[in-house]
């Protein structure tokens, strides 16, 4: 079990400060002041009883600086701790560190942060995955076995698959965005990083549940997650929607997701290939929604409440110049998306034929849960951890989000579990069941990690 004492030590010899693979922000003395704090106030026992866990930079914390990756909030403390945050705290958890992110988690990369990018602790060359990469290159480095980190597209799920570890994105609703700092209010999620599948069930079996401080979590009983593990499988039907499958997937990580499903069968799941007929417009469908959402939460920052702010000639000028100053240019590209999507005489023609679609994206998972299917099994990327630098193209780089971003636009649990390595690089299975069902992604997820499908190379 990783102590308190050995994750600082293990971000010193992994340098995961800035010199180095740039995983965790601020320097070892602020971070291991507020440890102090933290450890000092953490009850005796409980779920998470001393378990180290680092956060994503915009998870507010009380103790930390929470700043998005950005310089328009350089320095800022919240004043209060996320939901989320206090009740790892009341499970026993110790905060030991905040995680670096793509700037208002934009991106899937983690190189589009104020601090620079993050480097993948399994190849320094290649990205941990984004926005939540920092979080996952944690956990991957042994800094912490358990980390927050947060989910709009795929944030969560796909840096795990880069970086060889857990993920979990549970259902809109099912863990309090209270304290997260907002990018699209309808898409945003706080999941969980998990060394094993027994750490990211610790994790958000702490989190989960019904907060009266967040209108849209739900008041739905929560699951046993870290019980949820059997030996057998037998009954459950596992879907391979064909969308998911094309002609064009690698070879190599095809024949891992042939291997992962052979293990499902041989624990006595059936699997049957189903449809998801909208899967083809949730990329446009996503960024047209998420970017329209993002422009009105980050109206908010403007240089008055929050962070450093530029000295101008009238109240106009200050607000352009610190945005101008304080926004990246990937936060600025989606902000003028989303602003264009929104503006009068494209409403209609963009946002709102989208938000239909998004239902018709829905109504697919709706269909294919009712019609018998347990949970649904697909690759979670397209392939392993690209090279730092190597997508230039906005573009090309949404694209590789194309199996994570249903599951938040439909609002349901997601998850990525290892199942082996393509070139020396590890891949995940993504996990996809109906809505509050976490349960039975855990199930099927601890089936697969006891397989020990995560060192097969192809």
């Amino acid at each position: 079990m990783t102590t308190l004492s050995d994750a600082l030590d293990r971000a010193d010899a992994g340098r995961a400060w800035h010199d180095g693979l740039n995983i965790l922000l601020h320097d070892r003395d602020t971070t291991e002041s507020a440890l102090r704090e933290a450890a000092a106030a953490a009850p005796a026992g409980g779920l998470l009883a001393a378990t180290p866990v680092v956060l994503k930079d915009n998870i507010a914390s009380a103790l930390l600086p929470t700043t998005c990756g950005s310089r328009i909030l350089a320095g800022y403390r919240s004043p209060f701790a996320a939901t989320a945050v206090e009740r790892l705290r009341a499970a026993g958890g110790v905060v030991v560190g905040v995680a670096n992110m793509d700037e208002f988690a934009m991106g899937s990369s983690t190189e589009h942060s104020a601090y620079g990018p993050t480097r993948n602790p399994l190849d320094p060359t290649r990205v941990p995955g984004g926005s939540s990469g920092g979080s996952a290159a944690a956990v991957a480095a042994g800094i912490a076995p358990i980390a927050l980190g947060s989910e709009t597209g795929g944030s969560v799920r796909q840096p795990a698959s880069f970086c060889g570890i857990v993920g979990v994105k549970p259902t809109y609703g099912r863990v309090s965005r209270f304290g997260l700092v907002a990018f699209a209010s309808s898409l945003d999620n706080i999941g969980v990083f998990g060394a094993t599948v027994r750490d990211a069930a610790r994790g958000l079996q702490a989190i989960a549940g019904r907060d009266p401080n967040d209108a849209t979590s739900a008041a739905v009983p929560v699951g046993e997650y870290v019980g949820a593990a059997t030996e057998r499988l037998d009954g459950l039907v596992v879907g391979v929607p064909r969308e998911y499958f094309p002609e064009s997937l690698d070879p190599a990580l095809r024949a891992r997701t042939d291997r992962a499903l052979d293990v499902l069968r041989a624990a006595g799941a059936t699997v049957r290939e189903v449809s998801l007929p909208h899967t083809e417009y949730a990329i446009p469908v996503y960024y047209i929604i998420a970017p329209a959402e993002c422009s009105s939460n980050l109206a908010r920052f403007d240089g008055v409440r929050y962070g450093p702010r530029a000295e101008a000639d009238g109240l106009r000028a200050m607000y352009e110049q610190t945005r101008q100053r304080g926004f990246g240019d990937e936060v600025t590209r989606r902000i003028l998306l989303g602003t264009y999507v929104l503006s009068h005489g494209y409403y209609d023609a963009y946002y709102k034929k989208a938000q239909a679609v998004r239902q018709r994206i829905t109504q697919d998972f709706t269909a294919t849960f009712s019609d018998g299917v347990d949970v649904l099994f697909t690759p979670t990327t397209p392939g392993p951890a690209f090279a730092l630098g190597a997508i230039t193209d906005p573009y090309e780089m949404y694209l590789s989000d194309i199996y994570t971003v249903t599951a938040n636009l439909a609002g349901i649990p997601g998850m990525s579990v290892p199942i082996g390595r393509v070139a020396g690089l590890p891949v995940g299975g993504q996990l996809l069941a109906r809505h509050f069902d976490e349960a039975t992604m855990f199930r099927v997820a601890y089936a697969l990690e006891q397989a020990g499908l995560a060192g097969a190379d192809t």
